[in-house]
């Protein structure tokens, strides 16, 4: 039994600062300690979730399943290109005037703040101070 906590303690440690990166990553945790307790148990959902979420944080923001239904989203809405002169990578911080920032539906779970725009025709999200923190592509 001790051996179960232990592992269960270490588990949980391991995975808490991966499980901050992200939206993804939360997500993926989450999926991944599901399947991993249907699977095997309680040790199963600790593993899983460890998993899940270095898995979730490779997809990103959005997540792997989110990312092409996401930009088919903002493709259906036409929303025009900003013209920006700098590169489109994250941390690159847009002006506040001349862009357009759109709200992400709920739908989509990314922590409240995060907005959408497009920018020399890729679409990316931004958080409060309109700094990139992920490119759709």
């Amino acid at each position: 039994m001790k051996i179960k906590t232990l592992l269960a303690a270490s588990a949980i440690a391991l995975a808490l600062p991966m499980a901050a990166q992200a939206q993804g990553t939360l997500r993926g945790a989450e999926r991944g300690a599901e399947e991993g307790a249907a699977a095997a148990g309680p040790i199963g959902g600790i593993v899983g979730g460890a998993v899940g979420a270095a898995t979730g944080t490779i997809g990103g923001i959005l997540g792997v399943e989110d990312r092409p239904r996401f930009r088919s989203y903002v493709r259906e809405r036409n929303v025009r290109s900003y013209d920006y002169d700098g590169r489109v990578v994250v941390g690159s911080t847009l002006p506040s005037s001349g862009v357009t920032y759109y709200d992400v539906p709920n739908e989509y779970n990314v922590t409240r703040g995060t907005r959408y725009t497009v920018v020399n025709d890729r679409p990316v999200l931004v958080d409060g101070r309109h700094r990139i923190i992920e490119v759709l592509d």
